[in-house]
């Protein structure tokens, strides 16, 4: 691990957040973010985010950004808002709104 970035309790099912992640996993920090311009998905804004963040602070480091690749991208989930809705016969279905905790790790390419 070289340079991390997170960013905690995004508003986004974690299920649907890896699915995006797994596409980027391993490859080069330029190939993963056009990988993420041509995706349609919606957890690609916060995931975008997070990988520009990890550049950045690459480049504080005095990195070159090409020299980079995402060697780890990692989504845990993060606390559930409970709520509940009215059901049937005077009853109450929870519903669980699910938060994401995301990391990016970048490493130099060998």
């Amino acid at each position: 691990m070289l340079v991390n970035a997170k960013a905690k309790f995004i508003k986004l099912t974690p299920n649907k957040v890896r699915q995006v992640l797994g596409l980027i996993r391993g490859k080069d920090v330029a190939e993963a973010l056009t990988i993420l311009s041509f995706v349609d998905k919606r957890p690609k804004t916060q995931i975008t985010k997070v990988v520009n963040s990890a550049v950045a602070s690459a480049k504080a480091k005095g990195i070159e950004p090409r020299q980079l690749y995402v060697s780890k991208a990692v989504c845990e989930n993060g606390p559930m808002w409970k709520r509940f809705r009215a059901a049937a016969f005077g009853r109450a279905t929870r519903i669980r709104k699910r938060t994401s905790h995301i990391t990016i790790e970048l490493d130099l390419k060998t």
